[in-house]
């Protein structure tokens, strides 16, 4: 269980195009959105469907699967953990951000070519 600390596991569907960035060190950042659906039945029998969105960020060769394959509504399963984070805006306001940084990416639904 040593393992299981701090991951996080995900399937969803990406909210928009990935953000990819090359830093100075030549190495790779993506930055992307997942949202994930929850179904269930509310007391009058009624289907609800609430979806959550995660703010995600991978680096090295993850970014670069996640530049040169994801789109824009394309279906991912993804793992990697929990990251806090604090930076102060441009009028000196602390923001609290708290993202995955994906480690492993396994894209899922049909291939162009099957569809």
């Amino acid at each position: 269980m040593y393992a299981l600390k701090n991951k996080v596991q995900l399937i969803g569907n990406l909210g928009n195009a990935p953000e990819v960035k090359t830093l100075e060190s030549g190495k790779k950042m993506a930055r992307f959105s997942v949202a994930t659906n929850e179904s269930y039945r509310n007391a009058k029998g009624e289907k609800i469907t609430e979806t959550q969105w995660h703010s995600l960020v991978a680096w090295g060769k993850v970014a670069e699967i996640v530049e040169k394959y994801l789109t824009k509504g394309k279906e991912v399963a993804i793992e990697g953990k929990l990251i806090n984070r604090s930076y102060n805006d441009k009028d000196g306001n602390k923001k609290y951000v708290t993202e995955v940084q994906v480690s492993e990416l396994l894209m899922l639904g049909v291939k162009a070519t099957e569809a």
